[in-house]
This record gives structure tokens, C-alpha cells and sequence, in this order.
């Protein structure tokens, strides 16, 4: 017959491994897949093929340095829907400049379980009105 101290410490161990068993590394997702961030894409279609988002995964934006042709892009992060919605960068910042995105890519980790607006800033907020380079997430905390 076990003990209780020993039944209270085999709980502790199988409610420890629940715990690292069900724990989940964070993703890395990159916007747009393969075609990267760029003029003209579907954001929203790039969110439902890689959702749901949790708190911690990372968003990486892959876009060319500038280089004399077509148009450099950049990340910004609006504060509210209707900035988004509006294409308003009045109250935005900047994450990621023209030429963050080269290579790996410029990386933002989702730290909170909120919603997080990101647009192409670049020619005036034309790529973001135009060229819907805009995408908004919710991550889940877990």
C-alpha cells in the first residue's frame, strides 16, 4: 500500500509531464508563404492556412532590400481596426524599415493575446490601400 507522501509525489510528477507534454513551441510563420510580402497578395487567406496564431509564435516578413527597381516595402504597426480598415499611419510605427526584410527576413514575435495590425507603409500608405499589404492577427495565449 503506498504511502500518501508517495502518492502525492507520483500526482506531482504525472501533473509535471502533462504540463511539458502539452507544451508547444512557438511557430514561425512567414506572411504571405512563398510569395512573401508583397503588392497585390491576399493576407487573409495567409491567415487562415496558417492559423490559429498563439502568443510567442513569429511572424517574419521577407520582402527585397531596395534596389533602384519596383518598390520597396516595409512593416508598420497600426494601433486600432480603424487605422487598419483606413490605412492610417498617423498614429503607426514603424518595425521594420525597406530594407529589414532582406534575407531571413525582419522577425515579430506575438507577445500578447491581442490583436496586432501590420501594413506596408511605403509611397504614402498606397501599397497598404492599393495593394492590400495589410494583415492582422489574434493570437490565442495557451
Amino acid at each position: 500500500m503506498a504511502s500518501s507522501s508517495s502518492t502525492a509525489i507520483l500526482v506531482l510528477v504525472v501533473s509535471c509531464m502533462s504540463v511539458v507534454c502539452s507544451a508547444r513551441h512557438p511557430k514561425r510563420i512567414v506572411v504571405g508563404g512563398s510569395q512573401t510580402w508583397e503588392f497585390g497578395m491576399d493576407y487573409s487567406d495567409c491567415a487562415l492556412k496558417n492559423g490559429p496564431f498563439y502568443v510567442n509564435d513569429v511572424l517574419v516578413f521577407r520582402y527585397p532590400a531596395p534596389n533602384g527597381f519596383g518598390s520597396p516595402h516595409s512593416v508598420y504597426l497600426l494601433p486600432n481596426l480603424e487605422s487598419f480598415s483606413n490605412c492610417d499611419f498617423s498614429k503607426a510605427r514603424e518595425v521594420a524599415n525597406t530594407s529589414q526584410g532582406e534575407g531571413d527576413g525582419f522577425e515579430f514575435v506575438l507577445e500578447q493575446s491581442k490583436t496586432y495590425y501590420f501594413a506596408c507603409g511605403e509611397r504614402n500608405g498606397l501599397h497598404c490601400v492599393d495593394g492590400n499589404m495589410k494583415f492582422s492577427v489574434l493570437p490565442k495565449a495557451y
